[in-house]
């Protein structure tokens, strides 16, 4: 009994949710039929967009270095200074470019200097001096080869002849120096000193006696004619003074070996080398003749026009040199870095520059998105500093090459205008763009939410509104598409009535446009 009663209220139970399950699908049915959501094909225009971020960045910035290690004599900037294409950033010491600038202009003045020497026709005088020269250089050698003449060997006997008896004259002078002193004049002179020395004795004696300037005066006199006395007998018996006579007789004698050799030389004749040199020396008078007469050669020409282009090259480098030790700004711009101070040695880095004005946001695109991306696409920026401010911006140029070969990830920068002049400005601030990819105008249009895709397939497909209420699937070709609405390409005419989808997720399906559409 029990087991019947469960079977029966189990039947019943189910009886009930079949009946209760079929009104349920009726009315259901029915509310659907009556409030089916429906969209209408448009013509309207349409855009894709991609979002992207970057950084701030010049496109024009300058490492200022030193060309040569030298010592800073001024700085004009600090970091953060704005400064003109021109002004003056860092002056190095310029003395030894100065020097290296005037010896430089000398070189190509003495260069240049040679050229038109070369290049100036020889004139009558030149011409008639090297004739001169290269006839004195002929008469000489012409002598040299014809030997002593009479008139030179006369020459050469006579001033044996002078020096011999100059040598005579000194011989007798020295031999009357030597017996010039007798006994008596020694004698006599010790007798006039002795009388000196009385005289003073009693000079002494009456000075004592009697003081005054008078007696004085006779005192000093006498002692004057004692010294006087003492001299002479020191000259007579020191000897007679035969210095001077013995010299004379050493040149005497010295004039006459030279006038020999002299003489000897005149009759031996020229030696080889001296014809030798004489030879040399009418060779080269005659050279100086012949290139006076034709001129200077091609070779000369350009060796010497190669001497003032090197002189030339060298200068400018000495010009370049003494500008380079002014530092001046390239453009104008701001001062991002400063490394040296007056009075240090720079050689290398001094100073940073960036212009402002070529400042840009640069995007990194990854590879896939790339090809969504062309010059002149509008595009909103923002900075994270100031996520409020937008500015309208554009695409003004892509890199030709990956940004970093290196890596895995293949990106290209991808270059925006910065027009955000209201806002302060640092360099390397992060940048947010939202770009428009693809565009479209006039072009039919429905709601994402109408459309039905067949992955499996490859294929979309919407429910077309009849003419009796009921809805067709039609299959329909798609293009562009945003968050909102899908273009139609084929399959769909402006005014179709179409069901909306609204059991599936239709943001689900992606269509054509950067970053899955």
């Amino acid at each position: 009994m029990n087991k019947n009663h469960w079977l029966a209220a189990g039947l019943i139970a189910a009886v009930v949710t079949a009946v209760l399950f079929s009104a349920g699908c009726t009315a259901t049915n029915a509310e659907s039929a009556e409030t089916q959501a429906t969209a209408v094909a448009f013509i309207g225009d349409l855009s894709a967009s991609a979002t992207a971020s970057g950084q701030l960045l010049p496109q024009r910035e300058a490492v200022l270095t030193a060309s040569t290690a030298a010592r800073v004599t001024e700085v004009t900037v600090r970091l953060g200074d704005v400064v003109l294409a021109g002004d003056l950033l860092v002056q190095l010491d310029t003395a030894d470019l100065q020097f290296d600038l005037a010896n430089a202009e000398q070189s190509l003045a003495l260069a240049q200097a040679r050229l038109t020497d070369l290049q100036t026709p020889a004139s009558a005088a030149d011409i008639a001096s090297a004739e001169a020269a290269l006839a004195s250089a002929q008469a000489q050698l012409d002598d040299l080869l014809a030997g002593p003449s009479d008139t030179e060997i006369a020459l050469g006997e006579a001033s044996i002849a002078s020096a011999q008896a100059q040598l005579n004259a000194s011989v007798a002078d020295l031999n009357s120096s030597q017996g010039s002193v007798t006994q008596s004049q020694i004698t006599a002179a010790e007798a006039n000193l002795l009388a000196a020395q009385q005289q003073l004795d009693r000079a002494v004696e009456v000075n004592e006696e009697n003081p005054n300037e008078a007696n004085h005066q006779a005192r000093l006199q006498a002692e004057q004619a004692v010294a006087n006395a003492q001299a002479q007998l020191d000259a007579l018996q020191s000897g007679p003074s035969v210095s001077a006579a013995q010299s004379s007789v050493a040149a005497a004698n010295a004039r006459v070996e030279g006038s020999q050799i002299d003489l000897d030389s005149t009759l031996s004749g020229a030696s080889a080398a001296e014809i030798a040199n004489a030879e040399a020396a009418v060779a080269q008078q005659n050279a100086n003749l012949t290139n006076l007469l034709d001129g200077p050669t091609a070779e000369e020409i350009r060796a010497a026009e190669a001497e003032v282009t090197q002189a030339e090259l060298t200068l400018a480098d000495a010009q370049e040199a003494l500008a380079d030790a002014a530092i001046v700004a390239p453009f104008a711009g701001v001062v991002t870095a400063v490394y040296v101070a007056e009075g240090e040695i720079a050689s290398g880095p001094v100073v940073e520059l960036v212009d402002r004005r070529s400042l840009q946001v640069v995007l990194s695109v990854d590879e896939v998105d790339i090809g969504s991306f062309a010059l002149g696409q509008p595009a909103i920026v923002t900075l994270e500093a100031w996520p409020e401010s937008e500015f309208d911006s554009e695409i003004v140029a892509i890199a030709p090459s990956a940004s970093d070969a290196s890596s895995a990830l293949v990106t290209y920068d991808v270059h925006l205008a910065y027009q955000a002049d209201d806002l302060p400005t640092l360099i390397g601030l992060t940048a947010d763009a939202n770009l428009i990819t693809a565009q479209r105008e006039d072009v039919l249009l429905v709601p994402n939410a109408v459309i039905t895709p067949d992955r499996a397939a490859g294929k979309y497909y919407v429910d077309v509104q009849q003419s009796d209420g009921s809805f067709r699937q039609v299959e329909v070709s798609i293009g562009l598409r945003d968050g909102e609405n899908t273009q139609i390409t084929a399959g769909l005419a402006e005014g179709d009535v179409l069901r909306l989808v609204t059991s599936q997720p239709t943001e689900n399906f992606s269509g054509p446009g950067p970053f899955g559409g």
